[in-house]
C-alpha cells in the first residue's frame, strides 16, 4: 500500500447517513500506534480501524481497532465495515468471505444477497461469555430509570465478547426514550465498569423484535447508534433466558433512533451444547473515499 487512504462507511444502515459511521484507514502499516490513536481521536467516531496490509497472513488480514480513547480487541460494526472496504476497495474481489485477524483472533465475515437484491454482511461472533447477574437496583440510577421501568422477566447481567457490557432489560419504549446516562451514579457504582446495553421488546417498527440503546461515556462513546458486539452478547443472553422458546433465535434489532442515526441489526443465535453460536449482520453503505493527509 502507498499513501494511506481513508474510507467512511455507514454500518447497519438502511440508507446513507444512518447506522453507525466507521472510518477505515488502509495503509496502516506506515502508522505508529500513537498515530493511529491520534487519528481515531480526531475522527471521533465510536471506532476507527486500520488495515495493516493487503496481503493475508494465516488466511486473514491484519486489522487494529481504536476508539477515541484506546485500542480494543474486537467490535462489531468495525469488523463488518472493514471487511466490506477490504473486499470492495482494497482487494476488489467479489468474494463471499473475508477473514480479519483481530485482537480476539480470526473473525470470518461473509456476504449474502437478500431477497430484495441488497447485500447483507455477516460476522460469526467470537464466543460470548455471560457473566454475573446483578440486582437491578444497582443500575437503575446509572441509566436514569426507576426499578419499575425494568423488565422483571429478564435479569440484569454482564456479558463479554472481548469488550464487556451490562445488559439491562427495560419494560417499555417510553422508558427507553427517557433513559439517560448518569455519570455521578456510574462513578459511585464501583463493582461493574462496563458499557450499559439497554433493550426492550417494544419497538418503533412492527417489523423489529427488539429496541436497543448503548451508553459508554466513560470509554469515549456517549451513545452508540449501533453496536454489533453488544447485540451478539444480547443474542446469547436471549437464547439463555428463553426470550423465544427453543434452540434458535432470529431477530431484527433497531438502535440509534434517539440520536437520529436509525440502525437495523440482524441477530441469529443457535444453541451449541452449553454455549451459543451467534451471528450478527447488517447493511453497509459507503459515504466517502479519500487520501489520509
Amino acid at each position: 500500500m502507498a499513501q494511506p487512504r481513508v474510507f467512511i462507511v455507514d454500518v447497519f444502515a438502511e440508507e446513507k447517513y444512518a447506522g453507525n459511521q466507521l472510518a477505515v484507514v488502509a495503509g496502516g502499516e506506515a502508522l505508529s500506534s500513537v498515530a493511529m490513536q491520534r487519528i481515531a481521536r480526531e475522527m471521533n467516531f465510536s471506532e476507527t480501524t486500520f488495515i495493516l496490509s493487503d496481503q493475508p497472513r494465516d488466511g486473514g488480514y491484519d486489522v487494529r481497532i481504536f476508539t477515541p480513547a484506546a485500542e480494543i480487541p474486537f467490535a462489531g460494526h468495525p469488523t463488518l465495515g472493514t471487511a466490506f472496504v477490504l473486499r470492495d476497495d482494497i482487494l476488489r474481489q467479489r468474494s463471499d468471505t473475508v477473514t480479519l485477524n483481530l485482537g480476539v483472533g480470526q473473525v470470518p465475515v461473509s456476504f449474502s444477497q437478500d431477497s430484495d437484491g441488497r447485500e447483507t454482511v455477516w460476522m460469526r461472533a467470537p464466543q460470548v461469555e455471560l457473566g454475573p447477574i446483578h440486582p437491578s437496583a444497582q443500575f437503575v440510577e446509572v441509566v436514569g430509570l426507576s426499578a419499575d421501568d425494568l423488565d422483571s422477566r429478564f435479569p440484569v447481567q454482564d456479558a463479554s465478547i472481548g469488550v464487556s457490557f451490562t445488559i439491562i432489560p427495560v419494560r417499555t419504549l417510553e422508558a427507553m426514550q427517557r433513559a439517560r446516562f448518569n455519570r455521578v451514579a456510574y462513578d459511585r457504582q464501583a463493582a461493574v465498569r462496563h458499557a450499559q446495553f439497554l433493550f426492550s421488546t417494544q419497538t418503533y417498527s412492527a417489523n423489529n423484535q427488539v429496541h436497543a440503546r448503548m451508553f459508554a461515556e466513560p470509554f469515549g462513546v456517549a451513545e452508540d447508534p449501533a453496536t454489533g458486539s453488544a447485540n451478539a452478547c444480547l443474542g446469547s443472553y436471549l437464547l439463555r433466558h428463553q426470550y423465544i422458546a427453543g434452540d434458535r433465535l432470529d431477530i431484527r434489532v433497531e438502535q440509534g433512533y434517539e440520536i437520529g442515526r436509525p440502525s437495523l441489526l440482524f441477530v441469529r443465535a443457535e444453541r451449541s451444547g452449553t454455549r451459543a453460536e451467534v451471528s450478527v449482520g447488517g447493511h453497509v453503505v459507503p459515504t466517502f473515499r479519500g487520501e489520509l493527509r
